[in-house]
C-alpha cells in the first residue's frame, strides 16, 4: 500500500498518564514525544475529543524531505492507547503504515533501539490495544529497558522507575531515540533500521 506523500505522521509515545508514572521504564515512550515537541518548540495540548494530549508541527529540513507531524501522548492509560490513538487517525486522516509506536521493549537490552514495521506485541499491552484498533501495520521505534532482575514480576518492573546506574544513560538513550523517530519520517525505515538497530 503506497501513501500520498504530502500525508501526516503520527508519533504517539505510550506511557501511563499522572506524575506517578512519570519517570516508569513504562513511560519512555512518554519521555521521548516530550523530547521531540521540545525539538519542534511545540507544547503538548488537550487534543479535541481523542482522549490524548497532541502537539502539532513539522520535522526535517525545509523543502520536500519537511514533514507534517503530530506527535501525541495517550491520556488512557497505557492498556487502552488504541482508543485515542485510532480517534486521532481518524481526525488528522493518518494512514496507518505512517503511524510510529515509541515504547518500552523488555526482550532488548537497555539502552538498546530497534525499528520495525508491523509485526506482534509481544505482550505489550499499549501495542495489544492499537493492534486490536487498526491492525499491526504501524512502525515501532522499540525502546530495550532489559528483562527483571531475580524473580520480581514484569509489571512491577515496568512500572518503577529508571535505576540510578540506568538514569546514568538516559538522556543520551531517549536522544538517540528521538533521533530515530525523526531518521525513520524523514529517511525511510531501511534507513532508520540500518543506522539504528544496533
Amino acid at each position: 500500500m503506497t501513501t500520498p506523500a504530502n500525508a501526516p505522521w503520527l508519533i504517539v509515545g505510550l506511557g501511563n498518564p499522572g506524575p506517578e508514572y512519570a519517570g516508569n521504564r513504562h513511560n519512555v515512550g512518554f519521555m521521548v514525544a516530550d523530547l521531540l515537541a521540545e525539538r519542534i518548540g511545540g507544547r503538548f495540548k488537550r487534543a479535541g475529543k481523542a482522549q490524548a494530549q497532541v502537539v502539532e508541527g513539522r520535522i526535517g529540513p525545509p523543502g520536500p524531505e519537511n514533514r507534517r507531524v503530530i506527535l501525541a501522548k495517550p491520556m488512557s492509560f497505557m492498556n487502552l492507547s488504541g482508543g485515542p490513538v485510532n480517534a486521532l487517525r481518524d481526525f488528522y486522516k493518518v494512514p496507518v503504515a505512517n503511524i510510529v509506536a515509541v515504547h518500552d521493549e523488555l526482550d532488548i537490552d537497555y539502552g538498546t533501539l530497534r525499528v520495525k514495521l508491523g509485526g506482534g506485541d509481544n505482550g505489550h499491552n499499549g501495542l495489544k490495544s492499537m493492534t486490536k484498533a487498526m491492525g499491526a501495520e504501524y512502525h515501532r521505534v522499540r525502546c530495550g529497558i532489559g528483562r527483571p532482575p531475580g524473580r520480581m514480576q514484569v509489571a512491577d518492573f515496568v512500572l518503577k522507575d529508571f535505576s540510578s546506574s540506568e538514569r546514568k544513560e538516559l538522556d543520551w538513550f531517549v536522544d538517540r531515540a528521538a533521533d530515530a523517530v525523526e531518521c525513520l519520517v524523514i529517511e525511510g525505515l531501511e534507513r532508520a533500521q540500518g543506522t539504528y538497530n544496533s
